[in-house]
């Protein structure tokens, strides 16, 4: 395994467990989001280029644009949720409230 794939093997891993140590606060768990997302296209853009898989070329840009609607509703639902509760704790978060 090159020393590029563990690289971004363990960007993706620091940012899972950055989401599973700092879940308190919905921003860093966001931000640890965007950080998977962002080693999974590397990765993949990485695999595509090194094997000239002519048909997954739009799979890096797919990925893009589902981080870009992960990333437009994250920041949406910690809008909505700093000015109902005014904090970004998860725990304050009532999911069965309607």
């Amino acid at each position: 395994m090159p020393v590029v794939y563990v690289n971004i093997f363990l960007a993706f891993i620091v940012s899972l467990t950055g989401l599973l140590i700092y879940r308190s606060h919905l921003m860093s768990s966001l931000l640890c989001l965007e950080g998977m997302m962002l080693s999974l296209f590397v990765m993949l853009t990485v695999t595509v280029l090194n094997n000239h898989f002519t048909l997954a070329n739009m799979a890096p840009i797919i990925l893009l644009v589902f981080a870009a609607c992960e990333a437009a509703l994250g920041l949406s639902l910690l809008v909505m949720v700093s000015n109902t509760y005014g904090t970004d704790y998860v725990q304050n978060l009532n999911l069965l409230q309607c």
